[in-house]
């Protein structure tokens, strides 16, 4: 059997407030290498899940483990630590810094993560490894960030969450505004990669249409529960 990279056990989170929302997820285990699609529409809590796994919330109960790690036992900065080592993200607008190079933006994991840093013999070298294989130009490392296109900004954010070899990557929607050629090239890619250093994926979307590209794929309805209600 595989070993687990993920694994959440009794998961309860509930945001405050009057309209509060609150979410309960009873087990979720990804295993190494494994590529994990959740679906569901707006609303069901794909981004908060997503938010829990990565410890920027804290579940009100459960664990949260990842790569041998209890999350959840970790002080704030502990886990700011964590997350920067541990986890490539990508985000659904990409969160480039437009007026640094590319360079920079596909580096920036490594000025907070000492271990990733060091999986990374030659930072520079790394950088054009990454551009060539995703098809990027090769001297697109000194552009800024905010003269590229969006199908080069998408793959500079996948390079970022790349770099230094992460466990995990968590995506939340990242092919929302693509057509269906741009979602399959953007999979082609972030896949082979992460195929490549045995990173496991682990996206949220609401389009069905990614499925046949996964491993797995579970609908947040039947996993899941979800509540909107007065605090």
């Amino acid at each position: 059997m595989a070993k687990p990279v993920l694994k959440l056990r009794k998961v309860f989170f509930r945001w405050p407030g009057r309209s509060s929302f609150s979410l309960s997820l009873a087990d979720l285990t990804v295993s190494y290498g494994e590529k994990l699609l959740l679906l569901g529409a707006s609303g069901t809590g794909k981004s908060t899940l997503l938010s829990v796994i990565s410890g920027t919330l804290l579940p009100d109960q459960g664990s949260v483990e990842i790569a041998k790690t209890e999350i959840t036992k970790l002080s704030a900065s502990a886990r700011d630590r964590f997350r920067a080592e541990q986890l490539g993200v990508i985000f659904q607008q990409f969160n480039l810094l437009p007026f640094g190079s590319v360079a920079d933006n596909i580096l920036l994991p490594l000025r907070f993560a000492p271990i990733r840093r060091n999986r990374v013999k030659d930072a520079k070298s790394e950088v054009a490894r990454l551009c060539a294989a995703l098809g990027l130009p090769v001297d697109i490392g000194r552009e800024k960030a905010s003269s590229l296109s969006v199908g080069q900004q998408q793959r500079v954010a996948v390079a970022r969450a790349l770099i230094g070899h992460p466990p995990l990557i968590i995506a939340d929607e990242p092919t929302s505004a693509l057509d269906i050629n741009s979602q399959d090239a953007f999979l082609d890619l972030l896949f082979t990669q992460a195929q490549t250093q045995g990173t496991s994926v682990v996206m949220v979307s609401h389009d069905e249409r990614l499925s046949p590209r996964f491993d797995r794929i579970l609908h947040m309805e039947e996993i899941a529960e979800f509540k909107r209600g007065a605090a």
